[in-house]
């Protein structure tokens, strides 16, 4: 789960408080990879982009402060290329609540390999829907929508579209810039353009309403109505065990996407079910994400029958 960042060496940690809108966004930049520079213009930076992903209105919907969605955003800067130019990667991580409960489930889980932006200090962040301004707020821009569309596909089938709609806009508005992560033909088809291009394509419908099964008929009725919900659950991965063998993509991004999320939760939902349940659901999560085989087999080890 998120937790609050601990000011350690080479991370610069600022208190957050401001009026947010729809995200309650936790920002931490690390520098520990750059040596002999202004900190300063690192600080600033964090709280600028802070300002950034909390106070601007990414909806038309008014969001209570406790409605906002939590998510977390780490800046990994690995390299200074010159006095406002910098490189490095972006962890991207968002969390949903679970009805009638404390508990709070990942919704997104992502490394973005491909941030390089310029940024002045005591800059301004500016984005437009329209044009690409700045590679820094495109990218930024960029995930409050996939964070925002994932977070309304949970509560409604395909709720999100509207907002990844946006993000595919910023992707066109992107596709003159210089900066990788944007074009369909950059390396292994795990960037932004294929990111948005996965959840908006047919092919993967089935995989957006396990989004909405997942967690409105799943985990959200779970605490009165637990071996119904975990058969919905249950249900859902036969879903994208069909969409696997299907193969919509060379690299079944979408699906990974998802498992990067959500794998520990599965073997914590699962490790208490009944054997014929556990052995079904542990025998098509190895086949749909066989490189996370050896934490699925732990389902059926487990002793549990609830």
């Amino acid at each position: 789960m998120i937790q609050r960042f601990v000011i350690a060496a080479c991370i610069i940690a600022l208190p957050l408080t401001s009026f947010a809108q729809e995200l309650k966004c936790n920002i931490q930049v690390n520098t520990s990879k750059i040596q002999g520079t202004n900190r300063t213009v690192f600080q600033t930076l964090q709280t600028s982009i802070y300002e950034f992903m909390n106070n601007t209105s990414w909806t038309n919907h008014v969001y209570a402060v406790d409605e906002r969605i939590e998510c977390n955003i780490m800046l990994n800067i690995t390299e200074q290329l010159g006095s406002d130019e910098y490189k490095g990667t972006l962890q991207i991580q968002s969390r949903r609540p679970v009805y009638n409960t404390s508990y709070y489930t990942t919704m997104l889980n992502f490394q973005d390999n491909n941030l390089h932006f310029r940024y002045l200090e005591y800059d301004k962040l500016e984005f437009s829907e329209n044009s690409h301004l700045s590679n820094l707020t495109s990218t930024l821009a960029f995930y409050a929508y996939i964070i925002l569309g994932l977070d309304y596909d949970s509560f409604s089938y395909e709720g999100g579209t509207e907002y990844f709609q946006k993000a595919e806009r910023i992707v066109n508005n992107a596709q003159n810039a210089p900066e990788r992560g944007w074009k369909a033909y950059e390396g292994n088809r795990k960037n932004r353009y294929w990111m948005v291009e996965n959840l908006l394509n047919p092919k993967y419908r089935r995989v957006r309403n396990v989004y909405y099964v997942y967690h409105r008929l799943g985990l959200d009725p779970m605490s009165e109505k637990v071996v119904e919900s975990r058969a919905a659950i249950a249900e859902a991965i036969a879903d994208l065990q069909v969409v696997y063998r299907e193969k919509p993509d060379p690299y079944l991004f979408y699906l990974q996407m998802f498992f990067d999320a959500k794998s520990d939760e599965l073997v914590s939902l699962f490790k208490e079910s009944y054997p014929t349940e556990k052995a079904r659901v542990a025998n098509m999560l190895i086949e749909i994400d066989n490189s996370n085989a050896s934490k699925y087999k732990t389902i059926t080890a487990s002793s549990g029958n609830i």
